[in-house]
């Protein structure tokens, strides 16, 4: 028996998995220094600072449904294909918008903090939008490289493993910044003499991006789909015909948008899956500010310190585990013992890894071959990450209990990482546990099998002679297959 087997080749996997390094690069800033830079750096206050992230995640998430649908229905431009055209519009956002982040307002430095905040807020929300529409087509476009389930979970490992380069490569570069011109190093503080560093850090991170962007459109060959035609190996063979015949029985159920919100799985695995984001970024976002005000270490260590956090990735369920037991550990953490941060930050990085590449599998699965709609179950996905996050953010900045740093400050950040991870880690195993009887890409919709009818050497269902499939339980009867089956001898 010949295998039918397809392997991706390597050169495909490789331009794959490197496609979202921009994003990765330009996340790991936002989500690791926007909130210290605009409130040590820009000395903005907590709330106009939390607010600006408020923008951004809140612009993020409405934006990631409506990409979704538009790349599942969108052809594409200029041959690219239509997940790697909004792939290359999200790029030339991404790259057109973020440098100006963070770099110092122009014509306003000196203008009061809410004229600089409307400054920012338009690049925020443009840098949203491209790098939605890069992460949402990116994702998109593992079912549609590959039905196997072994090469999907290899992509995405794949994929991850750049999303660890690239955080190394923005707290490595940071970390010599810091190493080459330490005429400040010894302060706790950052402070307005550091912004030559973010500027400097922001432009080689969209650099190397642009590079790997454009190896990402020159290498990857995205697929056209079309419809499963018939096709007939020779006219007078009717076993093969059959043997085709059976195989289309097989076909997918169709999901549309609407389809989706009616299965109970898609909303389990997207409480996980924003758990899980809740609790990479928030640990991300504070991590810095609870080594400098809380721990009060040199504020160096705000780029060597989340170097460490990026590790290995195991299971779920082992992750949640470890990430809890690293929150527990750095709520203990004094001055005098801080050097055993970097001890829980491994724990940190291990347990936010396992979790996030597992619920992204998990989601890779449950799309299974409906890949017609893999675009708006990955925004989905995205928008439930996006808000809660922003909302998370700004909840934080509100209730801190000053407005300048005072003493309050060590124990709020202390409490803040100790508990807010935490907490969604426990959501996240409740989710779990909710999945334990289902199997994964399940779907409460069924498909009617028709059994094909040999007669005289012509195939024919058993309705009107046409292999048509239908969604039995849908309030809308779609046909899966519309073409009819060729007839080899006229009966």
């Amino acid at each position: 028996m010949s295998s039918m087997v397809h392997k991706l080749p390597v050169s495909q996997r490789l331009g794959f998995s490197i496609g979202h390094v921009l994003n990765d690069l330009t996340a790991s800033m936002w989500f690791s220094y926007l909130i210290i830079y605009f409130h040590q750096v820009k000395r903005f206050n907590n709330i106009l600072a939390g607010l600006l992230m408020l923008i951004g995640q809140v612009s993020d998430a409405m934006f990631t449904p409506f990409i979704g649908f538009e790349s599942d229905s969108t052809v594409g431009i200029c041959n690219l294909g239509k997940r790697k055209s909004w792939h290359f519009v999200g790029t030339l956002c991404v790259i057109g918008s973020f440098p100006f982040v963070f770099n110092k307002c122009i014509e306003c430095e000196n203008s009061p903090d809410w004229a600089q905040f409307i400054y920012y807020a338009p690049f925020v929300v443009i840098f949203q939008f491209g790098w939605a529409s890069v992460q949402i087509n990116h994702l998109s476009l593992i079912p549609d490289l590959t039905p196997d389930e072994g090469e999907r979970v290899e992509l995405n490992g794949m994929r991850y493993a750049f999303t660890v380069i690239s955080n190394l490569i923005v707290f490595g570069v940071f970390w010599l910044l810091f190493d080459l011109n330490d005429g400040s190093k010894d302060a706790t503080m950052l402070n307005h003499t550091d912004s030559d560093r973010f500027r400097n850090l922001v432009f080689i991170a969209v650099a190397i991006g642009i590079v790997f962007s454009f190896i990402f459109h020159l290498v990857v060959r995205e697929k056209v789909k079309c419809n499963q035609e018939m096709v007939g190996e020779e006219p007078g063979s009717s076993e093969n015909l059959v043997s085709t015949i059976e195989a289309s029985m097989l076909q997918k159920t169709l999901m549309t948008w609407k389809c989706w919100l009616k299965e109970f799985q898609f909303y389990q695995i997207a409480l996980i899956y924003m758990c899980t984001r809740l609790f990479v970024n928030v640990s991300q976002i504070y991590l810095p500010l609870y080594i400098t005000e809380t721990l009060q270490m040199e504020k160096d260590n705000v780029a060597v310190m989340p170097l460490v956090v990026y590790e290995e990735r195991q299971h779920i369920l082992l992750g949640l585990c470890l990430g809890v037991s690293a929150c527990v550990w750095m709520y203990f953490l004094t001055e005098s013992t801080s050097k055993q941060t970097y001890g829980a930050a491994v724990l940190l990085g291990i347990g936010g890894s396992t979790m996030l590449v597992t619920s992204l599998s998990m989601t890779a699965d449950m799309i299974g071959e409906n890949t017609e709609s893999g675009g708006f179950v990955y925004g989905s996905m995205s928008f439930t990450d996006k808000l809660s996050n922003g909302l998370a953010v700004t909840l934080i900045q509100f209730l801190h209990p000053c407005t300048a740093c005072c003493p309050h400050c060590n124990a709020y950040y202390r409490t803040i990482l100790a508990f807010v991870p935490a907490g969604v880690a426990v959501v996240a195993f409740i989710g779990l546990l909710t999945l334990i009887p289902t199997k994964i890409g399940t779907r409460k919709k069924h498909l009617r099998r028709l059994e094909p009818i040999v007669n005289n050497g012509a195939v024919k269902s058993q309705e009107n002679n046409t292999n048509i499939y239908y969604d039995t339980e849908d309030d809308v009867k779609q046909p899966l297959l519309r073409k009819k089956t060729p007839s080899i001898n006229n009966s």
